[in-house]
């Protein structure tokens, strides 16, 4: 099973120390972690993942595999942009949003235009559809039941 984390390419350490948390959380749980294989939140994630001795891919959006952030095992360069947020997100069975800018708003949209389980941690508000929770160990127990569902 591939569960998306999405999240701007920089936050502060608050944001940065609970996207790592949930990418263990994520590779405890035997999933695959999916990001768009930049800083920030997806840097964060994909280190606790690896550091869970977890998988990790990041769906790039240049040309370059050497843009990805050192926690990234599996590099796919796309060459799309932003357009690659399509492809962080159909790739999983779950999303998780932490935070977040416009690119993550993006991939919010996305999701909820194609019907994945969407859970948010402190991301984007007034925005129906996204299943809020407010600790990574309950965003991971959301993705769980969604995708067990």
């Amino acid at each position: 099973m591939n569960i998306s984390v999405i999240g701007a390419g920089s936050c502060n350490s608050t944001i940065y120390d609970l996207a790592e948390e949930l990418g263990r959380l994520i590779a405890n749980n035997g999933a695959t972690l999916i990001t768009g294989g930049l800083g920030g939140v997806m840097e964060a994630a994909s280190k606790g993942a690896i550091e869970a001795g977890g998988t990790t891919i990041g769906i790039l959006p240049g040309n370059d595999k050497s843009e990805a952030n050192t926690y990234v095992q599996i590099p796919i360069v796309t060459g799309m942009g932003h357009a690659r947020n399509v492809i962080v997100v159909k790739s999983a069975d779950a999303v998780i949003a932490v935070a977040g800018e416009l690119g993550t708003l993006s991939e919010i949209a996305i999701a909820l235009k194609t019907g994945k389980p969407l859970i948010g941690l402190q991301t984007w508000e007034n925005i129906d559809g996204i299943i809020r929770v407010n600790t990574a160990e309950e965003a991971i127990n959301q993705a769980m039941r969604s995708i067990t569902s």
